[in-house]
């Protein structure tokens, strides 16, 4: 009962907490976008979002070389990590500059394409860009190990490949519920997620199909009153 009651009281400051920061300080908007590398979405097609959604962040999975060109049609601080052995990658987009320069950060692969995570450090929080595989078990697993080199308050968002609770724990899913994703063009599907930890997200939403085979998502995230800006422990 005691453990209950503690449990209750926590959970009851906590939303108190949140609600004092999504009232009080402005939220960071950040969109996530598969832009399926050569055959979707366009370097145009991504200023085009920019400047429609205006967001603070944009975090890119499947990004080519041709994406590099971004700053010079919108301006901005952009990164590349492109995969090993792959024509494509992750990259962010962001209007301020970032804390440090974002770094590609290794995760368990599986035997054919090798997978790492861009890790992106601004002063109050972090931010993991991901493309994860799609075996159910290894994507699980490259989740942990992308929440073990952040501290909170953080957030992972991308593409999860995954169907089902993400089983990392300490992490709530605060991205929007709606499908993301057409598998085969036939199975709406929800691949393309956003995680926190020690965040507040005050407003989540699926955009418009457009140019790719994924809508992005778009979150409004800050950090919860009283945490200190992330610690890294890049492994």
């Amino acid at each position: 009962m005691k453990r209950r009651l503690s449990r209750f009281v926590e959970l009851a400051a906590r939303g108190r907490r949140r609600h004092a920061v999504a009232n009080d300080t402005p939220g960071v908007k950040v969109i996530s976008w598969n832009l399926l590398r050569r055959t979707g979405a366009t370097v145009h097609d991504v200023a085009a979002l920019i400047e429609a959604e205006q967001p603070d962040i944009l975090l890119m999975q499947e990004a080519t070389v041709e994406i590099d060109i971004l700053p010079d049609v919108i301006g901005g601080h952009y990164a590349r990590s492109p995969l090993p052995g792959r024509i494509h990658g992750v990259a962010c987009w962001s209007r301020l500059p970032f804390a440090r320069p974002p770094r590609a950060c290794t995760i368990p692969s599986g035997p054919i394409v090798k997978r790492h995570a861009q890790i992106i450090e601004y002063a109050q929080f972090s931010l993991a860009n991901v493309h994860l595989s799609h075996g159910q078990m290894l994507n699980r697993r490259q989740l942990r190990r992308i929440a073990s080199l952040l501290s909170a308050p953080c957030a992972i968002l991308g593409d999860f490949n995954l169907v089902g609770p993400t089983l990392v724990p300490g992490f709530a899913d605060v991205g929007p519920k709606a499908p993301t994703h057409r598998m085969v063009d036939l199975l709406p599907i929800r691949l393309d997620r956003c995680l926190v930890e020690g965040m507040v997200c005050s407003e989540a939403r699926v955009l418009p199909v457009f140019a790719s085979d994924h809508r992005p998502i778009a979150v409004t995230l800050q950090p919860e009153i009283g945490l200190k800006p992330a610690v890294f422990a890049y492994r």
